[in-house]
């Protein structure tokens, strides 16, 4: 079978091989033709490769750093003592003491409003010294603050 279609195979052969040889005369005439914007694309993609290693490098940080975070229980049979001395290094009044305990309790700018007889702006302005002396931002962070200062229970 193979014997009756051998001529045919051959020029099926033949003009495979010579296809693929123009193409490839092709692709060589486009390389002579285009041979600056291909070495531009190289020349590109090596910066970018480059660039991005580069970048990743020099922005790693250098010292890892870990938070460790230490619970300290104190004996709950002994009353809490406020710290004082802290409260006067920091120069919080006896007003934003109670400021203080209230926002630790839970209660809103509202609430603490209205067990001090107060306006609520006049809370907000405690607040804001209170964030100020304890160098804070937060609510949350004035309280975890307060408590490692021994200012609140």
């Amino acid at each position: 079978m193979f014997k009756k279609y051998q001529l045919l195979v051959w020029y099926g052969f033949s003009l495979a091989l010579l296809l693929a040889l123009l193409r490839w005369m092709e692709l060589k005439y486009l390389l002579y033709e285009h041979a600056f914007e291909l070495y531009a694309v190289f020349i590109a993609v090596v910066f970018l490769v480059l660039g991005i290693w580069l970048s990743k490098k020099l922005t790693r940080p250098k010292v890892k750093t870990a938070i460790m975070e230490k619970i300290i229980y104190r004996d709950a049979t002994l009353p809490f003592e406020i710290n004082q001395q802290m409260a006067d290094e920091l120069g919080i009044s006896s007003r934003e003491m109670e400021v203080l305990q209230l926002m630790a309790g839970g209660y809103s700018n509202q609430e603490i409003a209205a067990q001090l007889f107060v306006s609520p702006n006049t809370v907000k302005t405690h607040l804001a010294r209170l964030f100020e002396k304890l160098d804070v931002g937060k609510r949350i962070q004035a309280i975890e603050k307060a408590k490692r200062l021994g200012l609140i229970p």
